[in-house]
């Protein structure tokens, strides 16, 4: 492997998934030139823990601030577009209030509620399978308490 070269090295990620009236909390995006839908995601940075990552992504993503109640799991996924690695740490969370007078990221164009049925009806529009996966291991009741991270 090519040290130098860092994109030959995995890619440290967060999502959340937020849940508030059976409807779930996405983002539509665009990324690669395309109009996509995620969860509220992305990438960790050097000395940040991973809740706080995932607690920064989400409110630079939605303006929603959220309380992060536990893991649902890291997934390793290969991005057929870009060769690239990911190693998402997923968190289940609570949203607690929207701050609509803040700005979103640059490349949100904005957050929207969906049910798991429209999310499912627009898969060929989501960014990657991982938007799929994980709410179905969320509706599963997949979760692990949040202890299993330790931060140094």
């Amino acid at each position: 492997m090519d040290l130098k070269n860092s994109s030959a090295l995995p890619h440290i990620t967060v999502a959340t998934v937020v849940e508030k009236a059976s409807k779930f909390l996405l983002v539509r995006e665009k990324a690669n030139g395309q109009i996509v839908y995620n969860q509220p995601a992305g990438h960790l940075k050097c000395g940040e823990s991973l809740t706080t990552a995932a607690l920064r992504e989400t409110f630079e993503e939605t303006t929603w601030r959220i309380k992060i109640t536990s893991l649902l799991g890291i997934y390793n996924y290969l991005s057929a577009a870009n060769g690239v690695t990911y190693v998402r740490h997923c968190f289940i969370a609570e949203p607690i209030w929207q701050e609509p007078e803040a700005k979103l990221d640059s490349d949100i164009l904005d957050a929207v509620w969906l049910s798991i049925d429209e999310i499912i009806q627009k898969t060929a529009e989501l960014r990657s399978p991982l938007v799929l996966t994980v709410l179905k291991d969320y509706v599963a009741g997949n979760s692990y308490p949040l202890s299993v991270i330790r931060d140094s």
